[in-house]
């Protein structure tokens, strides 16, 4: 892979942003519609340049701090207890990457009340939160089983309410406007809402580098181990099992990259599973099997369409893939599994078993190692189980250590107040 290779930045971010609402019919293309409603205000108001990219970038990542299926849910449905927790958390991830940090504040105060300001639309913040909040507020409201012209007024005049201190009139106005278009509302909900934000974005011209395919890597590693208590370091430690394994095998420095970007994205299809499997004390179902099984699936799905990233994308996707096929979910064996995936494989199997777990504790050197030999070599690649327990201390000392940083951080921000 060329180390100077680029990505187009609209489809990352459109394509990362899918995946948070994939999970359940009922918030299916949230983001994405938000995105769009936010975009079409913003083009009616003439906004351009840096304000709109803020604007989009934001709405398409909203809400990134909401963490669980069931939280969005809540939200969606203006069930949830604590509206603004999940704004808070948006800002202190948003807040880790430097190229994100100029949307932190838009996503921390896209549920604030427009009499809440103590500033005007004159301020960007205030002007893209306000837009973002009434996006937001007009997508939930949709009723997914009616034809959507059929409650476009219905929505309008929900619309006019929130003019009560909720949203700025003029504001409310800019989307007056722009609702009285047909295609506004079947664009809203085609099946090719994607398509469109990437060509209608302001982001389909925009590029970036490998090095920022790890920081936002970094950003979902955080949101899928932050999940939950009990897989808080646990994407954090397989990646850095997987890039010190890597090492050790004679990767070289980019591949060695590539890997810790992959393991950072491995477990990216979690973020669709129910918290009530990822946190059940005991064995899963058959039922339940069955949806934790998908996560592999869209694991793929997602980093394939961002496109370019085929190594990163095998390598975190194939992670339960047996070299005898009897893996998922593709079903893959011997050669088709590669020397990156099969490294991933152990380095998966072997940190979910030194983690604690609800219900188990994590376990020892001996009991490890009795369960990872015995998936070699009809499962797991001999070579990388023996590079394993060849360089089992420092490997396990390194794991811990950053698996350590991983649980400070969670701690300190999101397993205190916040949870």
């Amino acid at each position: 892979m060329d180390k100077q290779q680029t990505f187009n930045l609209g489809n990352l971010l459109v394509t990362l942003s899918e995946t948070m609402d994939i999970s359940n019919p009922t918030i299916s293309q949230h983001q994405h519609r938000t995105a769009y409603i936010a975009l079409e205000i913003a083009n009616n108001a003439g906004i351009k340049g840096n304000m709109l990219e803020n604007i989009f970038t934001a709405a398409l990542l909203h809400d990134i701090g909401a963490l669980t299926v069931e939280e969005k849910v809540l939200l969606h449905n203006n069930e949830a207890e604590n509206e603004e927790l999940h704004t808070v958390r948006g800002e202190i991830l948003l807040n880790r990457i430097p190229w994100l940090k100029s949307i932190s504040k838009i996503v921390r105060n896209h549920h604030r009340d427009w009499k809440d300001w103590d500033e005007d639309l004159g301020n960007p913040v205030v002007t893209a939160s306000q837009i973002i909040y009434l996006s937001d507020y007009i997508e939930r409201f949709i009723d997914r089983s009616r034809y959507i012209l059929h409650q476009a007024d219905d929505i309008m005049e929900e619309v006019r309410k929130l003019q009560n201190g909720k949203v700025n009139e003029k504001i409310v106005s800019l989307f007056t406007d722009v609702s009285k278009r047909e295609d506004f509302w079947l664009n809203l909900v085609s099946p090719q809402l994607s398509l469109l934000l990437l060509q209608k974005g302001p982001l389909h011209d925009t590029h970036v580098t490998m090095d920022d395919i790890m920081l936002i890597s970094n950003l979902y590693r955080d949101l899928i181990d932050f999940k939950s208590p009990y897989t808080a370091t646990h994407t954090a430690g397989v990646a850095e099992c997987a890039s010190r394994l890597s090492a050790l095998f004679g990767f070289d420095d980019m591949d060695i990259n590539n890997m810790k970007i992959a393991g950072n994205f491995h477990d990216i299809g979690k973020l669709l599973i129910p918290n009530s499997i990822i946190e059940k004390p005991g064995k899963l179902t058959e039922h339940e099997y069955a949806i934790m099984r998908c996560h592999t699936y869209y694991t793929f799905h997602t980093l394939d369409s961002i496109g370019g990233l085929d190594r990163i994308t095998e390598w975190a996707s194939f992670h339960h893939e047996r070299l005898d096929g009897s893996g998922y979910p593709f079903h893959y064996k011997g050669d088709r599994i590669d020397a990156g995936a099969r490294i991933m494989a152990v380095s998966d199997i072997f940190t979910a078993l030194i983690e604690d777990r609800p219900y188990r504790r994590g376990m020892d050197r001996n009991q490890i190692y009795q369960i990872i030999k015995s998936k070699a070599p009809g499962q797991l690649d001999e070579k990388v189980v023996d590079l394993l327990f060849d360089n089992y201390n420092p490997v396990y000392a390194y794991v811990k250590e950053k698996q350590a940083d991983a649980r400070r951080f969670y701690d300190e921000n999101f397993n205190s107040w916040l949870m």
